[in-house]
């Protein structure tokens, strides 16, 4: 029997470690096709129904009952848990369901909430006014400054109190 040198035959811990990260590396690639797919993304967070229709279930997968129908895209849901590929979203109303998660969209949306209110030019109510919102109005959250945002909607643009829309957390901001 012919020795190799030391260099050739490779050390077992060597031959171990690179069977234990292969080993991992085919249970990741499992569980992916699984479904295992969260977004680690936070949680709560505000998302927009991505397409003209989302079925809405009452549990994470295909095997539970359709629960209700969204029919509309762009309108603001809160993701408030995450199973796999499927996202557990709240409506403005406090409706409760589950959604496959590719039929969400990363746009924000807000919708107008709490009876008619002015939209000002600047984020501060001694601001001019630039427009009217009734309650039920959809329009596409720009941007968020602690206690207001900027929405657009019919091509008018203008700023909003967080406390009266729904489509952003309390303390969010973003750019």
């Amino acid at each position: 029997m012919r020795s190799l040198p030391l260099s050739r035959r490779g050390s077992p811990l060597a031959a171990g470690l690179t069977a234990f990260c292969l080993c991992l590396a085919l249970l990741a690639a499992s569980a992916r096709a699984a479904g295992d797919d969260t977004d680690k993304l936070p949680v709560p967070r505000f998302v927009s129904i991505g397409t003209d229709r989302a079925n809405v279930r009452t549990g994470p997968g295909e095997r539970y009952p359709i629960d209700w129908v969204f029919v509309k895209k762009n309108v603001p849901v809160k993701v408030v848990a995450e199973y796999g590929r499927w996202r557990k979203i709240e409506d403005a109303d406090g409706a409760l369901g589950w959604v496959y998660g590719a039929l969400l969209s990363g746009r924000r949306y807000a919708v107008v909430i709490g009876g008619q209110h002015t939209i000002y030019a600047e984020p501060d109510a001694s601001a001019a006014p630039v427009f009217f919102a009734d309650t039920g109005v959809m329009a596409k959250l720009e941007r968020c400054h602690r206690d207001w945002c900027e929405i657009e909607a019919k091509g008018y643009k203008g700023w909003i109190p967080k406390t009266q829309m729904w489509g952003a957390l309390p303390a969010e901001e973003f750019e």
